[in-house]
């Protein structure tokens, strides 16, 4: 186990190496692969409800404004022509509309291993780690507290993982590590450990300068490359309702003007951030995506910046957010027209308010990743390992969640239908009343013929039960270990690792960033 004074195992400390085209071994699993939508996308609300609810965002910003807290953010938008009055700003449609549409429509994420670059827009569909939960959970240790022993295996097991293409921060917060140099010992884990795309979270100056030079310095490239091929992700959220406050907008500030990903994603929970109607909290949520959109490219023309959808309701018996409901889902498939509209890519989420690796976890899984994929969704935060309404990061569900994946992943492979694909010649082989499992059409392609999950139990009832009943949670407890044990760290030169390390015990002895943003 890695600790913050004596770093990740590096490819120099001895760390099992393997080529950077080989595939890990373990459970068996479909290779890597970005899948591809092979149809349209699901339309929930005509172009004229769409319209509707474009221009009630475009109202909202040009009447009742947003507050932005970052004064650099407040004159850059005075000096673009802007209404700027204290903190609010109001945005003239025309120029929202002038500034969205130079946003790039797809583009290229580059890791430090070339074979996990992804692509971010178009017909791609990139699914990444679950991010940011407090806590973490497996079968076997309970419930507890995020640390840094955990964070590392969860790195690892996204690592392994095929379906998981890119990180999304932290699988879960370090909490053991202090919030001044967490960043640098997280930020160390997941570029050592993994070679995946990572992401960082944008809290305060100091700490997104230290993780672009933390990437370019695992990637080896200069500045100026690095300026050229975004590398790294953050999300911007928006302090629903209608504001941007100082970390969010730094993060806008460094990132976009470094020409690196990001994701506004405002936080509209319908009846509490929001309006309670779905309609009302989409036309909230559209404009204050459009506003960070805008202010991306008013940063940098042509930044990489993707659209993301979060609406959701909550309990109103409790006021606790609602995850997996018909409301989400809803929400998913119009973001992303609304996204569609504005010319970029578009991210949602596969989400759950499940407290236990349980059936609700798995059909509220199941329904969020519905409305993301059939959304247009070409990235989808909290792929896997989200559970309790993303208070916890489990090892289980993570697992579970890269089986579902691989199933989306497979329904999205196109359907082949040539002569070959009908077997006219196999059915007369057969004939009526016969079968097809010793026809030479089936053994030429029996290993291809249908997805093979790694948790599923397709066993009939008697030999499931003499192998002891065992449930989906023990398979994913089985697969975990298994997982576990296959990883292997991906190689880094030991030049590389020493600069990289260098790096961060200098900025540690620096005394990191500040806590008081």
């Amino acid at each position: 186990m890695s600790t913050p004074d004596s770093g990740p195992d590096t490819g120099r400390r001895g760390g099992r190496r393997r080529h950077r085209d080989a595939a890990p071994a373990g459970p068996t699993q479909p290779p890597w692969r970005v899948p591809r939508r092979t149809f349209a996308p699901v339309r929930v609300v005509s172009d004229d409800q769409l319209e509707a609810i474009h221009q009630a965002s475009l109202r909202v910003l040009a009447e009742t404004g947003i507050d932005f807290l970052h004064p650099t953010a407040r004159v850059r938008w005075a000096e673009a022509g802007a209404d700027v009055a204290g903190d609010r700003v109001r945005l003239d449609p025309a120029l929202v509309d002038s500034l969205v549409s130079k946003a790039p429509e797809s583009f290229r994420l580059h890791a430090r291993n070339p074979i996990h670059d992804v692509e971010i827009g178009g017909d791609a569909v990139v699914f990444g780690a679950v991010a940011s939960a407090p806590y973490v959970g497996d079968a076997t240790g309970g419930r507890r507290e995020g640390n840094l022993h955990d964070f590392t295996e969860l790195v690892r097991l996204s690592q392994v993982l095929n379906a998981i293409h890119v990180h999304c921060g932290y699988p879960v917060e370090p909490t053991d590590v202090h919030a001044s140099v967490r960043h640098l010992h997280a930020t160390r884990v997941l570029l050592t450990l993994s070679d995946k795309v990572p992401s960082a979270y944008s809290l305060g100056a100091e700490r997104n300068a230290d993780c672009l030079e933390m990437v370019r310095i695992a990637r080896q490239v200069d500045d100026e490359t690095l300026d050229r091929e975004p590398s790294i992700h953050t999300v911007i959220n928006a302090s629903s309702p209608l504001r941007y406050d100082e970390p969010m907008l730094e993060g806008i500030l460094r990132y976009s003007a470094r020409n690196q990903m990001v994701i506004v994603t405002p936080f509209t929970l319908a009846g509490a951030m929001a309006p309670v109607t779905l309609a009302g909290a989409l036309a909230q949520q559209n404009a204050e995506a459009l506003a960070g959109i805008a202010f991306t490219q008013l940063v940098r023309a042509g930044a990489p910046v993707v659209y993301g959808g979060f609406t959701s309701n909550v309990d109103m018996r409790s006021g606790s957010p609602a995850f997996g409901t018909p409301e989400f889902v809803k929400a998913a498939l119009v973001g992303g027209q609304l996204a569609r509209r504005a010319g970029v890519p578009y991210r949602s989420s596969n989400v759950c308010a499940a407290n236990a690796v349980d059936s609700q976890s798995g059909y509220e899984s199941v329904f969020s990743l519905w409305g993301a994929v059939m959304g247009g969704a070409n990235l989808v935060y909290h792929g896997a390992g989200w559970l309790e309404g993303g208070l916890r990061a489990s090892y289980e569900k993570m697992v579970i969640d890269a089986d579902l994946l691989q199933m989306v992943a497979a329904f999205l492979e196109p359907l082949v239908v040539d002569d070959d694909s009908l077997a006219v010649e196999a059915i007369a082989e057969v004939g009526p009343g016969g079968h097809f499992f010793g026809v030479q059409h089936t053994q030429d392609r029996f290993r291809d013929a249908f997805f093979a999950p790694m948790i599923s139990d397709w066993r009939n009832y008697e030999a499931w039960e003499e192998a002891g009943s065992p449930t989906a949670l023990d398979h994913a407890s089985r697969r975990v270990h298994e997982l576990r044990d296959a990883y292997e760290q991906p190689p880094m030169a030991p030049e590389v690792a020493a600069e990289l390390d260098d790096f961060v015990a200098r900025r540690v002895a620096e005394g990191g960033a500040p806590t008081d943003f």
